[in-house]
């Protein structure tokens, strides 16, 4: 199709009648490339600026497409179709269809790269938090799935170590869905019961990527739990975990277990 569309640099609502789905098919297209450039710098951008301004039919047909995408042969169309979901879910649409394609997904993604010298950002496990972190923001959103999804993926087998802060982003996950208000205490700490099971079975020796990730994944968290949480281009005091204390304590007991020297809430080191 025509390239002025294709990379298109104005608002969706320049185009019109059957161009404007012609667009989105070009754009689901460069969303699949291997090209750094034309995937993040060009199509993630645009898809940025034109999602806001679609129309619902438009943003569902997305939507659809997206969740397709996680059935793809290549890592960077999966990697990058929660990325887009995230912008969906911001401007106001989700489905239960695209959640069941999203965490079938999530925890059994082998293919944990941060950065690729050809591919660029690959990041499926930086991206997938950050539709978590959107879902935790939609009102009627359960947050007991989006733990347990979070859960399964830092406990999921693996051989590669996050190295491209993805412990940060998955984190900022977990902090965000704690801050929910209706949260109950229970909630806010019974998903770090599977962690601390998990912890329980190491033996001694090098440590699996899995559990190196999930350690620093839950430092962050603590420190975010401890300082609040701040929306990057949002004004306002930072937000607060709903059960901070609560968090808190259920994170350094947790974290004891693979810390000699760190004590317990109980002032007992965990065995």
């Amino acid at each position: 199709m025509d390239n002025e569309l294709r990379h298109h640099d104005g608002d969706m609502g320049e185009i019109s009648g059957a161009a404007r789905g012609a667009a989105l098919e070009a754009l689901v297209m460069d969303l699949r490339s291997p090209d750094p450039v034309v995937r993040d710098e060009q199509a993630y951008v645009t898809a940025v600026r034109w999602i806001p301004g679609l129309d619902t039919a438009e943003r569902r047909w997305l939507g659809d497409r997206m969740a397709e995408l996680f059935d793809d042969p290549d890592i960077q169309a999966r990697a990058f179709a929660p990325l887009v979901l995230a912008r969906i879910v911001d401007a106001g649409d989700w489905r239960q269809e695209w959640w069941e394609a999203f965490a079938g997904w999530y925890p059994g993604e082998s293919d944990l790269r941060g950065y690729d010298p050809e591919l660029g950002w690959v990041h499926a496990a930086a991206h997938g938090a950050d539709l978590l972190a959107a879902l935790a923001r939609r009102p009627r959103q359960s947050p007991e799935p989006l733990l347990a999804l979070i859960v399964a993926r830092l406990l999921a087998d693996t051989g590669q170590v996050f190295d491209a802060q993805e412990d940060d982003r998955i984190a900022r996950a977990l902090a965000r869905i704690l801050c929910r208000p209706g949260l109950g205490a229970a909630e806010s700490v019974g998903w770090l019961d599977f962690v601390a099971a998990a912890f329980r079975t190491g033996e001694p020796g090098p440590v699996p990527p899995w559990a190196s990730n999930t350690m620093r994944t839950l430092r962050m968290l603590y420190l975010l739990v401890d300082r609040g949480l701040l929306t990057p281009g949002e004004d306002g005091p930072p937000s607060t975990v709903t059960h901070r204390e609560a968090v808190l304590d259920a994170l350094a007991a947790t974290l004891a277990i693979v810390t000699p020297y760190l004590p317990s809430p109980s002032g007992k080191d965990q065995v």
